[in-house]
């Protein structure tokens, strides 16, 4: 392959900062740019798993750091930069991956009926305010306040790229989970917000919009832990999946590096679907 296309997805010696380093999809994301040469500032609320990572990504040759930091922590976040550009260099790569679902903000139920649900089911008018809020907070405000911490370098610099992490459900509302579809959403819009707002400074923004992944967390929610069989709502995932299976953490990577590299370097304010085609199938 002519080298002069190999040397657009160059990454190597770079700085990237990954909010939800220790988790299932952004440490794979981790990983595959530590083994690229990248170096990387692994982020996480539990310094435990931040550490983890970075110490694999360190055991097979790549250069990475652990931080602590809680993306709702504005004060923390702006420690954490510092640290981060102390010890690796100020970050010009951004992956805001921090996130995640909570269960008071969730209807268990998919319709609402005019007759009352039985005294276990949760519907729309049991949902809890606090736990609302807290999910949108965590995926909205968690990716803005990233933002705000790490951006300022890089418009300083006049170059960055940063990929903010979506969700299926901001194409189109999954069921019951209410707050976080909304969540989503707002981070897809924010995504194509900051686009034009960064495009005279030389900083790039894109997102991935991740469909079903086999995460511990959807593990839980979509096999049976006694039989290992789907779920019914996972059996409706895989049907309205054409390529008829989940996604693997290594699937999201192909497209992390062209949004992340000078691959894409006229590419700003994209959604990018990861999902088997799940948001092209309708019957």
């Amino acid at each position: 392959m002519n080298e002069a296309i190999l040397q657009r997805f160059e990454l190597r010696d770079r700085t990237v900062a990954i909010t939800g380093g220790g988790g299932a999809l952004c440490g794979a994301m981790a990983d595959a740019l530590g083994a690229m040469g990248v170096k990387v500032a692994v982020l996480d609320i539990s310094l435990e798993k931040a550490e983890q990572r970075a110490q694999a990504i360190t055991r097979a040759g790549g250069t990475a750091r652990a931080f602590a930091c809680d993306v709702l922590d504005a004060a923390q976040l702006r420690q954490c930069r510092d640290a981060v550009a102390a010890a690796l260099g100020p970050p010009e790569l951004l992956i805001n991956g921090a996130g995640g679902n909570d269960p008071r903000g969730s209807t268990s139920v998919e319709f609402e009926e005019r007759s009352r649900p039985e005294a276990a089911a949760q519907s729309f008018f049991d949902l809890d305010p606090a736990g609302f809020r807290q999910v949108f907070e965590l995926n909205f405000m968690g990716t803005f306040l990233s933002t705000q911490a790490f951006a300022q370098s890089m418009v300083a610099q006049g170059r960055g790229s940063i990929v903010n992490i979506s969700s299926m459900s901001a194409f189109m509302p999954l069921t019951k989970v209410a707050a976080y579809s909304a969540a989503k959403a707002a981070v897809s819009n924010f995504t194509q917000w900051l686009a034009v707002h960064f495009s005279h400074a030389g900083v790039r923004v894109n997102a991935l919009a991740p469909g079903f992944f086999m995460t511990e967390q959807l593990r839980f929610l979509h096999i049976d832990a006694k039989t290992g069989e789907l779920l019914p709502r996972a059996r409706q995932v895989i049907a309205h999946t054409p390529m008829g299976r989940y996604g693997e953490p290594d699937d999201l990577i192909g497209a992390l590096l062209w949004l992340l590299s000078d691959a894409s370097s006229f590419v700003t304010g994209v959604v990018v679907p990861v999902d088997g085609g799940f948001s092209s199938y309708s019957i």
